[in-house]
């Protein structure tokens, strides 16, 4: 457990507190091997503590700046040239709470989603704020500019993702937030608009997550990652 980092050292540091406290002590009642065994020890309890604090933050802000969620799985089914369904599966909106699936013809060679995003500064990420997102859309896209400007255009409207921190335990609007108080506290980085695609294939799944940074997606079958690696590295 990622506490463990931290109360580990403060014990540690504690026990070289009472140590080198008792060592000084001892000096001055002229007990001096006494009290110079005690100051070296808890010198070295110390330190200990100090080292292990650094490699605790060091790990908890690797953490927390890699932190990284569920957004949504989508699976492609062919149902003709260029021309496929695509289920859109997002994780429930509480712990307990089933999974929400929805059906969406797509037109193209490649699904894109796109979302609004509100990124934290990193020394916010660190402590405990995680990037938010909200859900905007799911299209078709063709591999070809010219097709993506002459063929047939699909678009569906979508609605998900998280407006509270994680951390709060009342209903708070992060954006509200975001936009009341940025002056105060600097601790967004940027407000936007951001998306991910990947090639659309008969039985492709991905999987879309939310960073730090923003949106990702990654294949999350064979089907899918034989779509990403041979649709392109064509030129």
């Amino acid at each position: 457990m990622v506490w463990w980092w931290w109360i580990a050292p403060a014990l540690v540091g504690l026990i070289g507190l009472v140590l080198l406290f008792r060592g000084v002590a001892a000096l001055f009642r002229g007990r001096f091997f006494g009290g110079l065994l005690g100051g070296v020890g808890g010198a070295g309890f110390l330190a200990a503590a100090m080292i292990a604090a650094l490699l605790g933050l060091d790990v908890q802000t690797y953490s927390r700046l890699t932190y990284e969620r569920p957004v949504a799985t989508i699976e492609t089914r062919q149902l003709g040239p260029q021309y496929f369904e695509a289920t859109v599966m997002q994780p429930g909106s509480g712990e307990d709470a089933p999974a929400v699936s929805d059906l969406y013809p797509l037109h193209g060679d490649e699904w894109r989603i796109e979302a609004q995003v509100l990124k934290w500064k990193p020394w916010a990420n660190v402590l405990g704020l995680n990037t938010q997102y909200r859900l905007d859309r799911l299209s078709g896209r063709y591999s070809s500019i010219e097709q993506e400007i002459a063929g047939a255009r699909s678009v569906h409207p979508l609605t998900g993702g998280d407006a509270t921190p994680d951390w709060l335990p009342w209903k708070v609007s992060a954006w509200d937030m975001a936009r009341k108080y940025r002056g105060r506290v600097d601790a967004v980085d940027t407000l936007y608009g951001g998306g991910a695609y990947m090639p659309m294939a008969d039985g492709a799944k991905y999987e879309v997550w939310i960073t730090q940074s923003g949106l990702i997606a990654r294949p999350a079958n064979d089907a899918a990652r034989a779509a990403s690696a041979g649709g392109w590295t064509q030129p």
